[in-house]
């Protein structure tokens, strides 16, 4: 009796090809299909691919910021004092809390003055020539951008994306998206400057410890006292 399944001419070629071909050297196995593999996200801001040569690149879906734009007063956890501390200073003193969030990021010795100083002196230049804050923000954007590349952050084009549906154009293109997100860090920075600010603080308090904590301890070797023999 013939056999249905190797008579049927609709048997899908795929079906086919996983039956070992015999041969008088013996069984060949059949080729095995490769197995999508996860993009990573690299430092440039472009997905990184490690499967096989030939894949169509697949954009790896990017985590939401902790807190919005606009959430001054951050959330009700272990972190809301910290996060009234983080809206105080960004609409009080704007150029401590970027270097403060600068030293986390960074987490390099003089991280904290070589931010806030510059940030100092654009911020009064922009207030003598300008009356306005409108020159530290070109300085200061791209933390952000350094934020969201660390995290695997989504920008502001994906999430206009995904709340409205627009933006998809840009987001095809790798090189292209980055720009606009890029550019999207630049006018939040220029327009929504301390809130943005604030933004960036509580992230990274919510995923950094201050550098200062990560100190660590030193034993100090005290010598014994000098012993003297009794009678």
């Amino acid at each position: 009796m013939a056999n249905n399944e190797e008579s049927n001419p609709l048997l899908s070629d795929e079906k086919k090809s996983t039956k070992p071909i015999s041969s008088a050297a013996g069984e060949i196995p059949a080729p095995v299909k490769p197995s999508s593999v996860p993009m990573g996200w690299t430092a440039d801001g472009l997905p990184m691919g490690h499967g096989v040569v030939g894949q169509p690149m697949m954009m790896c879906r990017r985590a939401q910021w902790d807190s919005g734009l606009c959430a001054c007063f951050g959330r009700t956890d272990e972190f809301c004092s910290s996060d009234i501390e983080v809206c105080v200073l960004g609409s009080t003193v704007p150029c401590v809390l970027y270097g403060s969030n600068a030293e986390r990021l960074g987490s390099a010795p003089g991280t904290f003055a070589n931010h806030c100083l510059p940030y100092t002196g654009l911020y009064l230049i922009g207030q003598s020539l300008f009356g306005s804050n409108c020159v530290a923000p070109c300085f200061t954007y791209p933390s952000r951008t350094s934020i969201r590349r660390k995290f695997n952050l989504e920008g502001s084009c994906e999430a206009l994306n995904r709340s409205c549906g627009c933006c998809g154009s840009f987001l095809e293109d790798d090189v292209q998206r980055e720009q606009c997100e890029t550019a999207c860090d630049l006018a939040t920075h220029f327009f929504c400057h301390p809130c943005a600010l604030c933004q960036e603080g509580r992230e990274l308090r919510r995923r950094l410890p201050h550098p200062g904590f990560n100190a660590q301890q030193v034993l100090v070797m005290i010598p014994p006292n000098e012993q003297t023999m009794g009678r």
